[in-house]
């Protein structure tokens, strides 16, 4: 098994605006496409490999959460880069970047949702 996730999905309140915040702070665009006849907005992913994940509509169930399971995306790289454009999209840093030891640096933000996401990068 070489990762124990192989997908994720983020709930919004507002589907446009949490595509438009996504794709503005990782300066990749968020593809929207309808699967199983729901729209759904699909965060960039190599192949069938790596782990992906989606952003989807209300009314799905699932509701955003400033406390729930927390996603962290990978900024390898980029980090900086990502957070420096968090609040101009809408969202805010709850926890400044820091270093996790080995395991890299981390930031969480608030999405334009209120969900709390991580972001990650071992550089």
């Amino acid at each position: 098994m070489k990762n124990v996730i192989s997908w994720f999905e983020i709930p919004t309140e507002n589907f446009d605006r949490a595509v438009k915040f996504y794709s503005h702070i990782l300066a990749e665009e968020i593809r929207v496409d309808s699967f199983a006849g729901q729209k759904l907005g699909f965060f960039p992913m190599e192949g069938r490999e790596g782990v992906g994940g989606d952003l989807t509509p209300p009314g799905t169930g699932n509701r955003p959460c400033q406390n729930g399971t927390l996603v962290y995306l990978s900024c390898e790289g980029i980090l900086d880069q990502v957070m420096a454009r968090v609040e101009e999209a809408g969202g805010k840093i709850v926890k400044p970047k820091f270093r996790m030891g080995e395991a890299g640096w981390i930031v969480l933000i608030a999405d334009s949702e209120g969900n709390t996401v991580g972001l990650h990068s071992f550089k």
